[in-house]
């Protein structure tokens, strides 16, 4: 990866990488921790980042705490409860794609992602919307959580909200090992660091890096050696201890992928291809990242060569560099997934979130944001149904399978994309202020936006100016002068006679005929439409809470079954339309509420910042946990959600003449049913 690739990444650290290099520092085992200007640790937990083992000579930057990562415990980690997921990965399955170029069981998706700076990176959210809030989770094969530099640490963890929204939608999230150029303050100290053996011959990091995936809760190790220098021995033992990281990582469940850097003779020698100088890396990983220099012609090669060597060519991730230029970019699509032909690798994309960083500072609302990203996954067309395989930017819907998780009822979704400008509460504000936390995500629609129509087709896509609960809702805007299907869900739902599903939505302009779309069986081959049983709806009952919402229960036609896809259709009495839907549920049963968490306590707290921490209900599934603060006026007003069993909240104030302040925590269940409140007090 050539320099220029780093400038973004390392905007923060620039003051410490102007100067000279600092000596590598001799490992420190009494103070794995150094920020001499700090008296206390702050109570805002951060992600987690580390150097391997020996620490830079000075101080560091203010905001950043250098740790030893060969120092790290799980049961020493102050933080650990805020940076340990809880989402297990989920399973994931294949529909017939969208349209009848994109195709199932070849080319794969990585994206390397940095989510915010490797310091001062809160560890469950903050409250602004303006945030990468990734989406199309259904393209993705694994997520890399990208960052690292020579001023702060070079280990990342990556944030538990990130793995859990993952892990919802069937994606692996990997940590990254960052070993960086000499010209970006690499230390070859700390490549020797990481390979190090012990007395008995073990590589005592490679222990550590798992130890902290199991612990933090994601899936593996993403390992980029660019500093150069080395000779065959370090070489050698790079290769030992990837063997070794491999062996551990698998017994628990884990992954490793390798970057195309290193070569086996130890040198930092960028290939772009599979071959003799990194062929040995690539057998002891999981997958390998092909650095941009590819050629055609060398990624045809390396294909070849993966499949000589036992391997799917689709184990390698065709580097392509969208940090600048986003959909302007223009590599080889040819070269990577061929329309006439099998495709010749997966792809590996570094830094998609340039659909967020493009945008001005004045147009990064959610909304700018999410049609942005639409067009980048989807492409210019905005429906999946109807790629142009032509266009210059060949958009991941053209070429990829999308993927869905939805496959066991209950099932509910609020359209929760995991950031806001608001957060609801049944149709009421309950936080006016703005936030992201992206464990709270929906399970989302994969295919954006499928709407089949015979006249114009409306404006389909998450809306951030009301929603049912959470940040968003779902709205359909246009003149709808022909009826209009959206699609909204591949599923795999085993259902009953009884099982019905809840529709939460409201119209704001015009009036709508709706009906529930009901697929029982596959479409007759890619790019088909699903065989939908159209189901009118019923009875519409006024939700409690404000809004003007209105609720209905649709019982599924035919019995026993499998539901394979869920939709709506739209018909205009009168138009235009704006329609939204704020909530979607499958359930066979009267919905129940979790039972309460336990053991509420506030365990630090200084000034307005306080630390809670709980225990998980006996029973019942959690979806999320949500934190209240009482006022004295008796109204709740929302602190945050989380997945998590401890919560941070930060400069909180005393209202007027109040003495004590009291919180509520209640269980989410996967229905949106909320548990009965726990509470604890703070005395100001």
């Amino acid at each position: 990866m050539t320099p220029t690739r780093r400038t973004v990444l390392l905007a923060a650290t620039t003051a410490a990488l102007t100067a000279a290099p600092p000596a590598a520092a001799a490992p420190d085992r009494d103070r794995p921790e150094r920020n001499p200007a700090r008296t206390a640790p702050p109570l805002q937990p951060y992600a987690a980042y580390w150097f391997p083992d020996s620490l830079p000579s000075g101080t560091p930057e203010e905001g950043v705490t250098w740790r030893s990562l060969r120092s790290w415990r799980a049961d020493q980690d102050p933080d650990l409860a805020f940076n340990a997921a809880t989402v297990p990965l989920a399973r994931r399955f294949t529909p017939a794609p969208a349209n009848a170029t994109a195709r199932a069981g070849q080319a794969r998706i990585q994206s390397l992602v940095s989510f915010a700076p490797t310091s001062a990176n809160p560890s469950q959210g903050s409250p602004t919307a303006d945030y990468y809030a990734l989406t199309h989770w259904a393209y993705i094969d694994e997520l890399v959580f990208w960052g690292g530099s020579s001023g702060e640490g070079l280990i990342l963890a990556p944030n538990a909200p990130i793995v859990d929204a993952a892990h919802r939608h069937g994606v692996p999230v990997l940590g990254t090992v960052f070993l960086p150029p000499a010209a970006y303050g690499g230390q070859l100290q700390w490549t020797r660091d990481l390979v190090q053996r012990d007395a008995a011959g073990r590589h005592p990091l490679a222990e550590r890096l798992v130890a902290v995936a199991e612990a933090y809760g994601f899936d593996g190790w993403f390992v980029n050696a660019e500093t150069g220098g080395g000779d065959a021995a370090l070489g050698a033992a790079m290769l030992s201890f990837l063997r070794e990281l491999r062996q551990r990582a698998t017994a628990k469940g884990k992954r490793v992928t390798w970057y195309d850097a290193m070569t086996i003779d130890g040198t930092v020698s960028w290939q772009g291809a599979l071959d003799e100088r990194n062929r040995a890396f690539y057998q002891t990983a999981d997958a390998m990242f092909l650095d941009f220099r590819w050629t055609p012609a060398r990624l045809a090669s390396s294909g070849e060569e993966a499949e000589r060597l036992g391997r799917s060519r689709y184990e390698l991730w065709a580097g392509v560099d969208v940090e600048a230029n986003g959909w302007n970019t223009r590599p080889d699509w040819d070269a990577i997934v061929p329309a006439g032909r099998p495709h010749t690798t997966s792809i590996g994309f570094y830094r998609p979130e340039w659909t967020r960083n493009h945008l001005p500072q004045d147009r990064r609302t959610p909304a700018d944001f999410h049609a942005a990203d639409d067009r980048f996954w989807t492409g210019a067309s905005g429906d999946p149904s109807r790629p142009d395989p032509a266009a210059p930017w060949r958009a991941p819907a053209v070429s990829v399978a999308d993927r869905s998780t939805v496959t066991s009822v209950p099932f509910a979704t609020v359209f929760n994309t995991g950031h806001g400008l608001r957060w609801y509460e049944r149709g009421a504000v309950t936080s006016p202020d703005p936030w992201n936390h992206l464990g709270l995500q929906d399970l989302l629609p994969s295919r954006r936006w499928v709407v089949r129509t015979g006249g114009r087709p409306p404006a389909v896509g998450f809306d951030f100016a009301d929603a049912w609960h959470g940040g968003s809702s779902l709205l359909v805007d246009g003149a709808l002068d022909a009826p209009v299907t959206v699609d909204l869900y591949a599923t795999r739902l085993p259902v009953t006679a009884g099982t019905v599903v809840e529709l939460t939505h409201r119209t704001d302009a015009g009036r709508v005929d709706l009906e529930l779309a009901v697929a029982t069986a596959d479409p007759a081959g890619p790019g088909e439409p699903w065989p939908y049983t159209f189901v009118p709806v019923g009875e519409l009952l006024p939700e409690s809470g404000t809004g003007g919402w209105l609720r209905t229960a649709v019982p599924l036609p035919g019995g026993a079954g499998t539901v394979r896809a869920i939709g709506v259709r739209l018909t205009a009495a009168r138009g235009p339309v704006r329609w939204r839907l704020g909530r979607l549920a499958v359930r066979a049963l009267a919905p129940g509420a979790p039972a309460a968490p336990t053991a509420l306590r506030i365990t630090a707290a200084r000034g307005g910042d306080l630390r809670f921490a709980w225990h998980r209900p006996a029973r019942g599934p959690v979806r999320h946990y949500t934190l209240h603060r009482v006022l004295p006026d008796g109204t709740r007003r929302f602190l945050g959600g989380t997945c998590q069993h401890a919560w941070f909240a930060g400069g909180l104030e005393p209202e007027q003449g109040e003495r004590s302040a009291r919180f509520e925590l209640r269980a989410v269940g996967e229905l949106y049913t909320s548990s009965e409140p726990v509470t604890v007090t703070h005395t100001w």
